[in-house]
């Protein structure tokens, strides 16, 4: 894992597939998922602005909200079955897991506990960057995954530049459930 940082991160439009689901069916679901948005993107004579990602919404229980796709530099304009949305603007906590997905929930706890540290709370909404592609690299030692976790602070910290106010209002996890969070995404990982 590289190192935890906290960064202010720009909005990014994306186009993805999402859904609420069965937690046991996520991992059958984002191979397909990731297959239609390409084509479709294709199609559109789009082009992706970055890795694949998945987006977490909500603790995960039994029933997982996620969204599979591709963030964009303009938005999508022919949605049909895709979701057009957005990666928030706002301070994340984030760092590149290196690895393969069966490790993430390491990453996971590594990040609440820099982050309790440093008085920040992590939002309820999180996702995962791609940036390697298992189909060209067969090695899962060398899997990049980069982790980015919306946070908002727990009370005054240092000045470091950053606009929460637009985060203030967002549910949040406390450190405990922040690691069960991070503990319940390793059977998901795709």
């Amino acid at each position: 894992m590289t190192d935890i940082s906290l960064a202010d991160l720009v909005s990014r439009p994306t186009v993805g597939i999402r859904r609420v689901l069965p937690r046991s069916a996520a991992p059958g679901f984002f191979g397909p998922a990731l297959n239609r948005v390409a084509t479709a993107l294709d199609a559109a004579g789009a082009e992706p602005a970055g890795p694949p990602f998945v987006r977490y919404r909500g603790s995960p229980a039994d029933v997982v909200d996620i969204e599979v796709g591709f963030s964009l530099t303009v938005p999508y304009s022919e949605s049909g079955s895709l979701t057009c949305d957005h990666l928030p603007a706002g301070p994340a906590v984030q760092t590149v897991h290196i690895g393969p997905y069966e490790h993430l929930p390491r990453t996971y706890r590594r990040i609440a506990t820099w982050a309790a540290g440093r008085s920040l709370w992590l939002r309820e909404d999180l996702w995962e960057e791609y940036e390697s592609d298992p189909t060209t690299d067969p090695d899962p030692m060398t899997w990049r995954t980069r982790v980015v976790w919306p946070v908002a602070l727990r009370r005054s910290g240092p000045a470091d530049g950053l606009d929460r106010s637009a985060f203030l209002a967002r549910p949040m996890l406390d450190y405990r459930r922040a690691r069960e969070f991070g503990e319940s995404l390793s059977d998901m990982a795709p």
